[in-house]
C-alpha cells in the first residue's frame, strides 16, 4: 500500500469542514475540537432532525446541488469518482498490463489492502486477516489433509488475491501459506503484490503512480477487504461501489473479536466533522442533524452517507 493525496471525501463531506470555518472561524474549530468525545456520549441516543424529503442532506450541500442526481446516497463518491478519476496513459498502462497478466484469467479475485508502516509484519495482523478472510468466505480455508479433500477434481477454480501493502511480509507469509497448503476445497489460491516500497514517499511521482495503480487494481476485484480508518481502502471500495470487509484495529497486541465487518456504506468516511453549532453556541452530534448521514464502523466520531438511517 502506497502514499497518495486524493479528494476521497465526498461533496457533503467536504462542505461540513468548509461550513464551519465559515461561520465559526479556525479559531473556534481549535477550541471546540477536545469536546468531542463528550459530545458524542451526550448525544448519543438524538433522534434526526425532521427534514423535507426533497431536502434529505439539508443545509449540508451547496446552494442549487440537485440531490435528484443521486437517489441512492451511498453512492455520491462512486459516481463522482468514476467520473472524475481518470487514469493517465502511463498509469492505464501499469494498471491494464498487472490485470491482464494476473487477475484476468481468474475465477474469483479478492482484494486485501494492509495499512500498516511497520518494517516486519505483525503476526497478530496476519491471523487477524486469515479469520476474518475464512469466517466471512472471502478466502478458502487450508486442509489438513494431504493433497487436499478434492485434488482429483479436473476442473478447479482459481482464485487470485491481490495484496496492497507498503511490506512484503505479509503477502509473502500468506502467499506461502496457500502454496504449502491445499484448501478444503480443492480451488487454487495464488496470491500477489505489485509492489513494496516499504516505506510511504508521497513526494515521488512514480511512488504516487503506483499508489494510484493499486487503488484502481483493488476496486476491480470481487471481493475486497480493506484497513480501518485507511483513505486508500475508501478510495478502492468507493470506484468499485461495493461494501467491503474492513478489519477491526487490534489493540495491546491482541487479534480483535470478530476480526472484521461488513460496512454499512460504500461511501468514505470523513475523518474531520464539525461538533459545534455556532448559531446555538452548543455542542451537537453531527451524525444525527439528517437521515442519510450518520457515524463511521471504523471512526466513531467520522460521518458517511448511506442509504437508510434506521438501518
Amino acid at each position: 500500500m502506497l502514499g497518495l493525496q486524493l479528494a476521497s471525501r465526498p461533496l457533503v463531506h467536504h462542505r461540513l469542514s468548509w461550513s464551519f470555518r465559515e461561520i465559526c472561524g479556525e479559531d473556534a474549530k481549535m477550541k471546540f475540537n477536545p469536546a468531542i468525545v463528550s459530545i458524542l456520549e451526550e448525544s448519543s441516543h438524538a433522534q434526526p432532525i425532521e427534514v423535507p424529503k426533497d431536502k434529505l442532506l439539508g443545509d449540508l450541500l451547496p446552494t442549487g446541488f440537485d440531490e435528484s442526481l443521486f437517489p441512492e446516497k451511498e453512492t455520491v463518491f462512486h459516481f463522482l469518482g468514476r467520473y472524475l478519476f481518470h487514469p493517465t496513459n502511463a498509469v492505464w498502462g501499469l494498471i491494464s498490463r498487472y490485470y491482464e497478466a494476473y487477475l484476468s484469467k481468474a475465477d474469483v479475485t479478492v482484494g486485501i489492502q494492509i495499512r500498516s508502516f511497520d518494517a516486519t509484519p505483525d503476526p497478530v495482523i496476519v491471523d487477524q486477516i486469515l479469520s476474518c478472510t475464512t469466517r466471512e468466505n472471502v478466502l478458502l480455508e487450508m486442509s489438513q489433509q494431504e493433497g487436499g479433500a478434492n485434488s482429483s477434481i479436473k476442473q478447479k477454480k482459481k482464485v487470485s488475491v491481490l495484496i496492497t501493502s507498503l511490506s512484503s511480509g505479509y503477502f509473502e507469509q500468506i502467499r506461502d501459506l496457500y502454496w504449502e497448503n491445499p484448501t478444503t476445497t480443492g480451488e487454487v489460491v495464488a496470491v500477489f503484490q505489485p509492489s513494496n516500497e516499504r516505506y510511504q514517499q508521497s513526494e515521488k511521482q512514480n511512488h504516487n503512480r503506483k499508489a494510484w495503480t493499486e487503488i484502481y487494481l483493488l476496486s476491480l476485484t470481487d471481493k475486497l477487504v480493506t484497513s480501518s480508518s485507511s483513505t486508500f481502502g475508501y478510495v478502492a471500495q468507493g470506484l468499485r461501489g461495493v461494501r467491503p470487509w474492513i478489519l477491526s484495529e487490534t489493540e495491546n497486541q491482541t487479534a480483535p473479536d470478530p476480526p472484521c465487518r461488513r460496512v454499512m456504506s460504500m461511501e468514505p468516511c470523513f475523518h474531520s466533522p464539525a461538533f459545534f453549532n455556532c448559531k446555538t453556541k452548543r455542542g451537537i452530534d453531527p451524525g444525527a442533524v439528517v437521515p442519510h448521514v450518520r457515524h463511521c464502523e471504523d471512526r466513531s466520531w467520522g460521518l458517511k452517507l448511506f442509504q437508510n438511517h434506521s438501518k
